[in-house]
């Protein structure tokens, strides 16, 4: 399983109200568990006109029929190829 960075532009996306972005929640909970596969959605950074993904799927086409299916934009996809923070004495890949 790889992990992705996912950019999805949604202009006015920070002045969604927590009802709207409960209801995109769910929706792309009900489409990860009717996937077939395997699939996690980790977290999601809102900013002002965008939405940041971080998800765990086999492949970017994965990645891309979750979009489909959930009626989510998708700007760019990126694998990541490692993770580093603070603490970081080894590159955790």
């Amino acid at each position: 399983m790889k992990k992705f960075v996912i950019e999805r532009e949604l202009p006015g996306a920070g002045n969604l109200s927590p009802e709207e972005l409960q209801a995109i929640s769910q929706t792309s909970c009900s489409v990860v568990n009717d996937l077939g596969k395997p699939y996690h959605w980790i977290q999601s950074f809102v900013t002002a006109d965008k939405i940041y993904c971080i998800h765990i799927a086999e492949s970017e086409d994965v990645i891309r029929e979750h979009a489909m299916k959930g009626g989510f934009p998708v700007t760019s996809i990126a694998e990541v190829k490692a993770v580093i923070d603070p603490t970081t004495s080894t590159v955790t890949v």
